[in-house]
């Protein structure tokens, strides 16, 4: 059996980035730029007041006491006629508002008084002080943001900024999620003796979602052949299709199979880990296909680990993994076995240090063992028992532990 590093990077090594396609700004975030953006304007765009006061030109300031200056006008945001200063003249002039022709320095208003229509300058500032210049953020021709940036809420910003209505991102990958069984209703019909919701249907499309693809639900495939034909060639209108069930060695685990009638090639099937053993991958119509497990906490757990950096990397991420830390189990862990575990752990920030809480249902067939984790405690090496306190690499799955009711910080 492979590793699950070794399968990873089977996946990894089948996986192409997507085509970049062109879109709004308002739907570029989350997304990966496919081609750099050069600013074809300075940011700011014009010279202008750090702060509210009045813009004077620094030659006429007094170095050894007060200087008194001629109020010629006013500078507010959005002026479009500019006030002209000149020599022994002031304007008075608002945080945000173009610098007057002539001036280059701006006095704070708490260091200054009108009398008539003058002003008076209590303390000179330095030359230059509180101005901000064309181009002193981000200078015109200057290359902004690379090929291969993840689109933030600063990153939209500066793009907005600069005039940037749309940008060239990489598509997102469609996923078409498949599941297989004769015993699977949807949500809103009865249940009959013997029969379950397909709740994994519904949980991985919440996964596709979050990792930043398009979910394509192919339905439930029943336990027959012609129809589990049908939907994998609908399947192969995605991206990446995924399945749930129908992979290990029932006899009516018909998902191989199935493909390998269609012409898939397979790259491995089974990876020696802790929930999740029985996992496919190979490649049908140059769709790559990952077939999970059928039991829920499995088929989370796998997604998170084989599927979800798939997507990832597809969408243009240069990074497609979670983070990886050390945490300290609260409470001793018995390994029973040689393969991986990924233990379903609860997490908690205690000054800087990172404590993980084994959550009581570990089985793979329990569902509710997937609310409320944070993290996925790793369990490496042959059968043993790590004891409570012990450092483990944990994948954090939710950082939200970590939010504060109050800030926590300074005084």
């Amino acid at each position: 059996m492979l590793t699950v590093i070794e399968a990873q990077q089977r996946i990894l090594g089948q996986i192409a980035r997507m085509s970049p396609e062109r879109v709004p700004l308002t739907e570029a975030v989350g997304r990966v730029l496919a081609r750099r953006v050069v600013a074809k304007r300075p940011l700011p765009p014009f010279d202008n007041s750090a702060m509210d006061g009045y813009a004077v030109r620094g030659a006429d300031l007094s170095t050894t006491g007060v200087t008194r200056l001629r109020l010629v006008g006013e500078s507010r945001a959005g002026t479009l006629e500019p006030v002209r200063v000149g020599e022994g003249e002031a304007a008075r002039v608002l945080t945000g508002a173009p610098m007057p022709p002539g001036t280059d320095t701006v006095a704070m208003q708490e260091h200054a008084r009108v009398e008539g229509d003058c002003v008076v300058i209590e303390r000179a500032p330095a030359f230059g002080s509180h101005v901000r210049h064309a181009g002193e953020d981000v200078e015109c021709g200057a290359t902004t943001l690379t090929e291969g940036a993840a689109l933030g809420p600063g990153e939209v910003g500066l793009l907005a900024a600069l005039g940037v209505p749309f940008v060239e991102t990489y598509a997102r990958p469609r996923v078409a999620i498949l599941a297989t069984g004769d015993e699977l209703r949807e949500v809103d019909e009865p249940l009959e003796h013997g029969q379950i919701v397909t709740s994994n249907s519904y949980a991985l499309a919440a996964q596709v979602v979050e990792a930043g693809g398009v979910p394509v639900p192919l339905g439930i495939a029943r336990d027959d052949e012609d129809d589990l034909v049908a939907r994998i060639r609908r399947g192969m209108r995605s991206d990446l299709l995924i399945t749930s069930g129908g992979v290990s060695v029932g006899d009516y685990d018909l998902v191989r199979k199935v493909l390998e009638t269609l012409g898939w090639r397979s790259e491995f099937w089974k990876v020696a880990m802790r929930p999740g053993k029985p996992l496919a991958f190979g490649v049908l119509e140059r769709v790559p296909v990952i077939g999970l497990p059928g039991n829920p906490a499995s088929s989370m757990v796998t997604f998170e680990l084989f599927v979800r950096p798939a997507i990832r990397a597809m969408a243009g991420h240069r990074r497609p993994f979670r983070p990886v830390v050390t945490g300290r189990l609260v409470t001793a862990y018995h390994k029973s076995d040689d393969r991986t575990h990924f233990v379903r752990c609860g997490a908690s920030d205690q000054r800087g240090e990172i404590y993980l809480q084994l959550l009581d249902k570990q089985g793979s067939g329990m569902l509710s063992s997937m609310v409320g984790v944070s993290a996925l405690a790793v369990i490496h090496g042959p059968r043993a028992e790590v004891p409570a306190g012990g450092l483990v690499p944990a994948i954090l799955l939710d950082r939200t532990f970590a939010d504060r009711e109050l800030a926590g910080f300074g005084p």
